[in-house]
């Protein structure tokens, strides 16, 4: 401009906490810069603010024009997936997804793509600057570890609208195993595909989106696959598969409710269960690891290979599905669930006995007769 360079610094909107510079935290009073501490009126207006805005409706993306807007999001995928006829013109396709908080009028009179349409609808998350690390991230690699990777496909759409093709993509990666029946070979996939689908879904949907460069992962080894998602959980990990549902982000939810990737009755977890049950896998493990949330489902493992704290997990996760379906653990369905055969009710009377030592189930009836022994967990 007049053969000088112009240069704009655009400081994005606070969310979470003030903005900083150099440890001191700024307003905007007027047309000024001011000091927070110097205002304490509108710093206690400020954390009202941040306390009451939820993640999915703070701004992805401000003044799109109308058309730009439809670049960004799918919206054919979004009529798609609520089974909709889609509008023939495109004040029509704006205005359904104003309707859905998707978007929102500018006070430009474009639009602002909100992170709740963003995260859910947009053809490549990483057009949205402040959510490009929010990506499913998948990772296999060579061994047991973390030392080699052998791939990590890039997976970029939106959680609603590129959810299946995310779940296409991870089923090609995981490993299957050849059996052969009635003189036919078909392979069969190692992990049961509902529940790869569930921990996906949850990983997605309750993720903490305020802990800034860090996205939900699945990690692929030889015998386990590890889904981790930000956030601490909101239920001790122990009780997931009693506890009622939770939702860190409701609008998101929701949605991936209505187009069926999701429950929101909260029996996902119900399902990753009875799963590896029928599968007779290993028990998953529900972990905590600093502020994150991790799943871990093993591949299959012969009983002798399992140690004494597989055993117990398995006798505890078992316990806790009979419970809420209203059924008890017994020494039959602990022989079912470990493939034992009957004739070695010691075997089962042993692993029972372990889970019972580590304080995870309990006797229903201390009364009853031996062969009559019902278990519980130990929160029932």
């Amino acid at each position: 401009m007049e053969e000088r360079s112009v240069v704009l610094l655009e400081v994005g909107r606070a969310f979470r906490h003030p903005v900083q510079f150099q440890g001191v935290e700024y307003i905007r009073v007027g047309t000024y810069k001011k000091k927070l501490k110097d205002h304490p009126e509108k710093e206690r207006e400020l954390w009202r603010i941040f306390d009451q805005v939820p993640f999915e409706q703070m701004i992805a993306a401000e003044n799109v024009p109308g058309p730009d807007v439809l670049k960004l999001i799918d919206h054919t995928a979004y009529f798609e997936l609520l089974g909709l006829p889609q509008p023939e013109n495109r004040e029509a396709v704006l205005e359904t997804l104003r309707s859905d908080e998707m978007i929102i009028q500018a006070q430009s009179g474009q639009w602002n793509i909100t992170n709740l349409g963003a995260l859910l609808l947009a053809r490549r998350l990483s057009d949205f600057r402040v959510l490009r690390r929010k990506a499913m991230r998948i990772v296999v690699y060579k061994n047991n570890n973390r030392i080699q990777t052998e791939r990590e496909p890039e997976y970029v759409k939106g959680y609603a609208v590129g959810f299946e093709a995310l779940i296409d993509l991870i089923k090609n990666l995981l490993p299957v195993n050849e059996v052969i029946e009635a003189a036919l070979r078909k392979t069969v996939p190692v992990y049961p595909e509902i529940a790869v689908r569930e921990l996906v879904a949850n990983s997605l949907i309750h993720q903490d989106f305020f802990i800034s460069g860090a996205g939900p992962m699945v990690e692929i080894f030889n015998d386990r696959m590890e889904i981790t998602n930000p956030g601490a959980p909101l239920v001790r990990t122990e009780r997931f598969l009693d506890s009622p549902p939770r939702s860190r982000n409701e609008s998101i939810a929701s949605f991936m409710r209505r187009v069926g990737v999701c429950e929101e009755r909260g029996s996902g977890v119900d399902k990753v269960v009875f799963q590896t049950e029928t599968y007779q896998l290993p028990a998953p493990v529900f972990e905590q690891v600093d502020e994150n949330t991790r799943t871990v489902l093993f591949a299959p493992r012969p009983l002798t290979r399992m140690d004494r704290a597989d055993r117990v997990r398995v006798c505890y996760l078992h316990a806790c599905l009979k419970y809420v379906n209203r059924d008890f653990l017994t020494n039959t369905s602990i022989r079912e669930r470990f493939g034992i055969e009957r004739d070695n009710k010691a075997m089962a009377s042993r692993y029972i006995r372990e889970a019972v030592e580590e304080g995870k189930i309990k006797l229903y009836d201390a009364d009853a007769a031996p062969k009559l022994r019902k278990y519980v967990p130990f929160w029932a």
